[in-house]
């Protein structure tokens, strides 16, 4: 079973969002918060494997309460669910350490296959949204950017870029085997190093990564 936990301030939300994952049969929604303040509590007490998590609230907001969690070490991971599909704080809680993000009307079974993704320990990326947010904050930064990860790209091989570059398209496992002519099991191999090589990362941010080194949507160097 997946446990999940469920942080929002609105209890309406919260109710829906339990009743949602609550039909899943692999999933257990051990407990629920009103604000980012509750969050170290909940997951003493609870002990989830994800945490879905609003970013905005009252007191502490999602952003804050993520980077908390993930400054803890050995934290749940964190799914955020956002409101606005260009919403600045999405970008600030991927950075903060979030696995993902999720606009709050996504579909009931997509939000499912969310949380098992982010459970099995590897990133949410919705390519609609994702291409949005690149559009948002490709302007900041750019130069200093793009020679950055180009630097930290450097370190890749060959086949190793390649699947990088597919995870950047928003292709699954599955599907960036089927691009690349190799099983699943080769591409996890692939993506554990290339996280391993970059100091950690996770598919999100590898994403973000390729797009900064592509110069924001251009071919690759």
């Amino acid at each position: 079973m997946i446990r999940v936990a469920i942080v929002d301030d609105d209890p309406f939300v919260r109710a829906g969002l339990r009743a949602i994952l609550s039909t899943a049969p692999d999933l257990d929604v051990v407990g629920d918060a009103d604000d980012g303040a509750g969050v170290p509590d909940l997951v003493g007490a609870a002990r989830p494997d994800v945490v879905v998590m609003d970013v905005r609230m009252p007191r502490v907001d999602g952003i804050e309460a993520t980077a908390r969690l993930t400054a803890a070490g050995g934290s749940p991971r964190v799914l955020v669910l956002t409101t606005f599909q260009l919403d600045a704080h999405v970008f600030a809680a991927i950075e903060a350490g979030a696995s993902g993000f999720l606009l709050k009307d996504t579909p009931p079974a997509e939000l499912i296959d969310a949380v098992r993704v982010v459970a099995s320990g590897d990133a949410m990326l919705s390519p609609a949204h994702t291409r949005a947010l690149f559009e948002r904050f490709a302007d900041a930064g750019a130069d200093r950017r793009r020679n950055a990860a180009r630097g930290l790209l450097g370190r890749l091989s060959a086949r190793e870029r390649e699947v990088a570059e597919c995870v950047a398209k928003g292709l699954s496992n599955a599907e960036i085997g089927a691009e690349l002519y190799c099983s699943e099991a080769t591409v996890k191999t692939h993506l554990t190093r290339v996280f391993t090589k970059l100091d950690d990362m996770n598919r999100v941010r590898l994403a973000l990564l390729v797009r900064d080194a592509d110069g924001g949507g251009g071919e690759s160097a």
